[in-house]
């Protein structure tokens, strides 16, 4: 069993790795770089003096969730959930599942977004796979002196590393 200040810390690696990596179009370059920008994004917003103000939280979630349709690959991320039961769906049933599932996603992680208090990202190294894959190697740094590796797995589309897993 975990303690309540590992599930928060557990919750809070979840809502990094789900919505912290999320910002706006950047340009192409190292998967590690684009990240760093995007995480640096987010962060801004969570530490937005006027975001953080009472009766703020739901304005501050919808800027998250903006932020988290520009990187986040949903549909990626859904159809790999759904591993070799995919083919077998209709385009429909893939559009529903497609929404469903990216609402579920949001929802999960933009609640364990409040729970960010100024915790640091430490950026390990990445690796590009394929030409068109890469792994992200990060440490989430808790203020308890705690170290949480996540390892962020994208893909590139266009001039853009979208997170997939």
């Amino acid at each position: 069993m975990t303690s309540p200040r590992r599930r928060v810390a557990l919750g809070l690696a979840m809502a990094v790795a789900g919505l912290v990596l999320v910002a706006g179009p950047a340009q192409a370059g190292a998967p590690l770089d684009q990240l760093r920008l995007q995480v640096d994004r987010v962060l801004k917003v969570l530490d937005d003096p006027e975001l953080k103000k009472e009766g703020k939280a739901k304005d501050r979630r919808v800027v998250v969730r903006k932020i988290a349709n520009e990187i986040f690959d949903f549909g990626e991320t859904a159809k790999r959930s759904l591993g070799r039961h995919w083919a077998a769906r209709t385009p429909a049933e893939r559009e529903e599942f497609v929404q469903l599932f990216s609402d579920l996603l949001e929802r999960s992680y933009i609640s364990k977004v409040e729970l960010y208090g100024g915790e640091k990202i430490q950026y390990v190294s990445d690796s590009i796979e394929e030409g068109d894959q890469a792994k992200v190697q990060t440490m989430l740094l808790t203020k308890q002196g705690g170290e949480i590796p996540i390892e962020y797995r994208m893909h590139k589309k266009g001039e853009r590393w979208l997170v997939y897993d």
